[in-house]
């Protein structure tokens, strides 16, 4: 049966990933973060997050064709940044350079860094090196764009809601 997932614009869309090869995903996902990442959170919804340095990475298992899945792992870089002309062009630009993942903006202009593998035969070792790559990616140009653009990182947000 078809998973309901909604697109940007909140049209029904199909997907026909058998909750069967989800739920394995999300197994092995959890088994890697357990032993690799003890302190992650696990929301118990196929989505996890890890912090690294001045960064979190979410780890979130999607549905994504009829014989696969997907793990996107994704990192909230920066919240609050002027979304500049120079600020476009200089994320485009690393976009370029870099050798996966991709620079990105939420809706909220919540700057974003991310990359995506697939799920049904992850290995340890793909998922450990994407989440690294991204955390390190990401606590790498934080400190850039609040230098360029302003905003905070997501070590600043954490430390907002402290009591």
């Amino acid at each position: 049966m078809p998973h309901k997932m909604f697109n940007k614009d909140d049209h029904e869309i199909l997907v026909d990933t058998p909750l069967e090869m989800i739920d394995k995903t999300i197994g092995d996902v959890q088994i890697f973060l357990d032993k690799d990442f003890p302190d992650h959170l696990s929301f118990g919804n196929g989505t996890f997050t890890i912090s690294r340095g001045s960064t979190q990475v979410m780890i979130i298992v999607r549905p994504f064709t009829a014989n696969e899945t997907s793990v996107e792992c994704i990192s909230q870089v920066v919240t609050g940044a002027d979304i500049s002309p120079e600020l476009m062009n200089f994320l485009l630009r690393k976009n370029a350079e870099l050798h996966f993942g991709a620079f990105g903006l939420y809706f909220d202009n919540t700057v974003t860094f991310s990359h995506s593998i697939a799920g049904t035969s992850l290995d340890e070792n793909e998922l450990i090196n994407t989440l690294n790559a991204v955390a390190i990616i990401a606590d790498h140009y934080d400190d850039k764009i609040m230098e360029l653009a302003g905003g905070k990182r997501a070590a600043d947000l954490l430390d907002d809601l402290s009591f």
